[in-house]
Formats: C-alpha cells, structure tokens, sequence
C-alpha cells in the first residue's frame, strides 16, 4: 500500500532519495526545500537541486526562509502526510512538527550513528581517516540525530577518496536505503533500535579556520583535509601573501623542513614524508594539474611555503 509522503531536502545529495520516491509507488504530497540564494560572481539566484528537479516533474513545493511559523505548521497538518521524509534538508524542524506525520519523520543521514552525528559526517570521516562508513535511515527526535535507527549500510572507505565521491556513493546507497525501510514499514516490519548515546561523536560544521594546511601535521593528515574538505570549502596555504587551494594531492616519502618545498614538482615536506601536489587552483585563477600550473607559476626548491 503506498504512502502519503512529504520530502524535504536541498542539495545533490538528495536527489537521488526523491528521484527513487518519485519512481515509486508512493505518493509525494509536497516537496520542502531551502530558498533560492545568490551564488558565482553574477551574484544571480541560484535554485537548489531539489527545487530543479522537483519542479522537472511539477510537485508542489515550499521554500520557506524558516519552517518555525503558524502558516507552514498549520500546511504540513493540512497535507495529512503519513511519513515524512527529510534528506540533508539543512533546518532543524520544529518539536511540534514531529508529531504530524503518523508513521513521524524519516531522516538518511550520512554516518554510521552514533558515530558522527551533525552537520558534516562525510567531511569528518574523511579528515578523521575512518576505514569505513555508511547511511542510517533514523526516526527524527527533539535531539540532534540521536533518534532511534532503523536500518545501515556501510561501505569501506580508503585515504584516496574525498567528499566528492563519497557524497555521490553514499547519495545512492541512502536512497536503495530509504526504499527498503519504507517498505518496512509498509510491511510492519520495522524495528527502531535506540543509539548508544554514550559513544556519540558529533560532526561540527566546518569552519574557514579549518581549511588552512598546517605543514606540522604528518602527510596522511594533510591528504585526509584536502580530501575531506574536497570541493567546499577546500584546503589552502599561502605563497607570497596569494592563497593557493589544493585540489589533490598524494603522500611522497621525500622529507625536509616543514612547510619547505622539495623538487621542482612542487613537494612539501609535512611533519612526516611530505605530499606532492596533483590539481591546484591559485586565487582568482581556474583549476589546474600541477604541470599546467608549474609553466607560468614557478615555486622554486627550498621556498618557505605557510
């Protein structure tokens, strides 16, 4: 029997959750996602990518600025939706919203909970050098993604792949995920499990600070930030007062002073080994590799790189 659904979400990684809800025998009553915002220098307003392909197939849907009011509040109710399914929708929804929904609100969160609950799982698992990871399909409770888990898959990770493509593997496996448990419960064949609330970890939001390299951190650390913070915001460090964002990099057993360049290739020695540069972009320039980049940018041996 299908289900009365309302979707909320906003980025790439949610299209594939409503793309496989839309394919199915369900219903989706409304679709809630962020407002359109300013972005590139033309500063235009930029649809986000559930507002794109919801409109593609002409599903109702809703942009508030905030869900906190009496008008969505009092919509939601009036939908009378059985489920709510909610995938990196980027608002916390308001306790008195979470009892409108019968069979309440469904969440794919893109960690293995309660490992890394919050606002940036993905990056965090990265730049933490997990082995492996995974999505949880949870119930969304009062707290911060400590509602009680229904269902996880995992996959294994290794120190070459950044958020870029584990967003797009786990994007997938959260919607094969999301379509198993909403048969579930179409089956009464759920089981929510409650977390370990004591061995919760949290995945802050990450800051611009972070995106500096440090040159005194050991090389696997270093590639695990580039990665991690791969493509937003990405990691930087500075040569001559211009700031240089490393797209790619690998771990090279060449060593030296931290932070001082060691061949021609641009090589920089870490606290251990160092990382040759592979894709790098100089501000207000495009992307390059390295051998592009290395014809009109010489970065001579032994230069003191922040």
């Amino acid at each position: 029997m299908s289900k009365k659904i309302v979707f909320m979400g906003t980025p790439d990684f949610a299209v594939p959750s409503l793309e496989a809800l839309k394919n199915s025998d369900n219903q989706i009553l409304a679709v809630y996602t962020q407002p359109a915002r300013k972005a590139n220098r033309g500063q235009k307003l930029v649809q986000s990518k559930i507002e794109i392909i919801a409109n593609k197939y002409s599903l109702k849907t809703r942009t508030p600025k905030t869900l906190d009011s009496e008008e969505e509040y009092n919509f939601l109710k009036s939908l009378k939706p059985e489920m709510v399914v909610v995938v990196a929708y980027g608002q916390i929804i308001p306790k008195r919203f979470l009892n409108i929904p019968k069979l309440g609100f469904i969440n794919v969160h893109a960690s293995l909970l309660p490992k890394w609950r919050g606002a940036a799982p993905m990056q965090r698992s990265i730049m933490n050098l997990d082995k492996e990871t995974g999505v949880s399909i949870m119930k969304i409770v009062e707290e911060l993604d400590a509602g009680p888990v229904i269902h996880q898959d995992k996959i294994n990770i290794n120190e070459n792949i950044d958020t870029m493509i584990l967003s797009k593997l786990l994007s997938q496996l959260g919607a094969k995920s999301l379509m198993n448990v909403i048969e579930k419960i179409k089956n009464n064949e759920a089981k929510f499990i409650e977390q370990n609330h004591e061995e919760a970890t949290y995945a802050k939001k990450i800051t611009k600070n972070e995106s500096e390299i440090k040159w005194n951190k050991n090389a696997k650390e270093i590639i695990a930030k580039i990665n991690g913070l791969n493509p937003n915001p990405g990691a930087w460090f500075k040569y001559k007062n211009e700031r240089y964002k490393v797209w790619k990099a690998e771990v090279s057993s060449k060593s030296g002073l931290e932070g001082e360049t060691l061949d021609n290739s641009l090589t920089v020695a870490c606290k251990d080994k160092s990382i040759r540069m592979i894709e790098i972009q100089k501000e207000g320039k495009n992307r390059q590799s390295i051998d592009q980049f290395l014809l009109g940018n010489k970065i001579p041996i032994g230069e003191k790189i922040l």
